[in-house]
């Protein structure tokens, strides 16, 4: 993982989009590389980083599964194309549980789907640079499901970029990603948002509208 603590804060999403974007360019830009965005808020960065290195946008839906009884504490997560991530916390609940777990998600997926990309498939990825973009890594859960969708499509280079991480996230993502691509690796991390002075919540109409108006959904 590349990444330094050195103190700095992003404005907003913008801000971050356009600094990670600048340090990918280099090596990505105009290399018809598919910029895979993590909603929501990977959206809005993922859409500067796709217009600094001229590739394409669009969003890959992966949701956190629940632990019961605890809903905001997540023990994995699941892609849309039913690729599943089960974290050691998850590990402890039993195979149906689980496979509840992931049915109730998939339902919300397919919603998302449908708004977001209005029902298509993905982009086809194969032998293509794939950029998997998110506003920050926390725990990875989201992201792991989503390189494994990614590894399934034969793509010549699987890429994690991301404004924000701390050292430890699943290890699915090293395993799994060519290059993990971090601009701050905070000494001491607790949250995504410590990084940033703005981080309001996207709204869906704000994940839409970056959607719409990136160049590559002309």
């Amino acid at each position: 993982m590349y990444g330094n603590d050195t103190g700095r804060n992003f404005a907003n999403r913008q801000d971050a989009g356009i600094q990670l974007g600048q340090r990918l360019s280099g090596k990505f830009k105009n290399k018809n590389a598919l910029v895979l965005a993590i909603p929501r808020g990977g959206v809005e960065v993922a859409y500067h980083v796709a217009k600094i290195i001229n590739g394409e946008l669009s969003v890959a839906i992966s949701k956190k599964l629940p632990y019961p009884g605890q809903p905001e504490l997540g023990c994995g997560a699941v892609a849309e194309d039913g690729s599943v991530y089960v974290s050691a916390l998850g590990k402890r609940l039993g195979e149906s549980t689980i496979k509840t777990l992931i049915e109730d998600r998939l339902q919300e997926i397919k919603r998302r789907i449908l708004e977001y990309r209005n029902g298509k498939p993905l982009p086809n990825m194969k032998n293509r640079t794939v950029i998997i973009v998110d506003d920050g890594i926390a725990t990875g859960s989201t992201i792991a499901p989503i390189l494994q969708l990614c590894r399934k499509q034969d793509v010549s280079e699987l890429i994690v970029a991301a404004p924000v991480s701390g050292r430890n996230y699943a290890e699915l993502i090293d395993e799994l990603a060519d290059e993990v691509i971090v601009l701050e690796v905070p000494r001491t991390y607790s949250a995504v948002g410590q990084v940033y002075d703005d981080f309001h919540q996207n709204t869906d109409d704000e994940v839409i509208s970056f959607l719409q108006k990136s160049p590559s959904s002309k």
